[in-house]
């Protein structure tokens, strides 16, 4: 072999002895057991255990199986290198009047979008579902109508509520307003750390 087959064997092995560890990390992460990952997977208990303590290597089939189950990208699993241009390739879309950026491209669990709300949207139209959401105002004067309460949040300022309360967002008619909005489904959880 010559000096580069050598590198991308070691880079692949390498890889390949943490996937057991990523695999374990991702599960528990996600509150899962190994008897609820089989289950829904079809793999054996036995099959993920031993793949998590690297017992057993992985094959493209388990481990496509296990990506589509945990909502992770294959190349994340088994700790691909970034590959090309590292840049993401954004699509802004158009939802109720608002330009909405995607800033995370994997399927359920929590979503981040940056939101562009333009000034004429000032009339509540207050929804609920199921969730919580966080929501940063990088520019302009966002209005949050929450319930009974009715606030305007500037920039730097940021709100963190269960969207199964009746909520709506817009801007108070001065300009439009600028935001960060994260959303988790239900269960999940942000974990705030903070110094002691």
């Amino acid at each position: 072999m010559n000096g580069v087959e050598d590198v991308s064997a070691a880079a692949i092995a390498a890889s390949l002895e943490q996937v057991g560890d990523r695999l374990k990390r991702i599960r528990t992460q996600r509150r899962l057991t190994l008897t609820a990952v089989a289950d829904t997977t079809g793999i054996s208990k036995s099959t993920l255990s031993r793949l998590e303590t690297g017992q057993r290597r992985p094959t493209l089939e388990l481990l496509l199986a296990l990506s589509h189950e945990y909502r992770v990208p294959l190349d994340e699993l088994v700790g691909a290198p970034p590959e090309g241009d590292p840049r993401l390739r954004l699509k802004p879309g158009r939802v109720k009047g608002r330009t909405v950026i995607p800033l995370t491209q994997l399927p359920g669990g929590t979503q981040a979008w940056k939101i562009i709300v333009p000034a004429d949207k000032t009339t509540p139209e207050l929804r609920t579902h199921e969730g919580r959401e966080w929501i940063y105002v990088l520019s302009g004067q966002l209005r949050l109508v929450l319930g009974d309460q009715d606030l305007t949040l500037a920039p730097g300022e940021v709100a963190i509520f269960d969207t199964a309360v009746p909520h709506w967002f817009g801007t108070d008619g001065s300009g439009p307003a600028e935001i960060l909005s994260i959303f988790g489904r239900p269960g999940e959880r942000m974990t705030i750390r903070t110094e002691p």
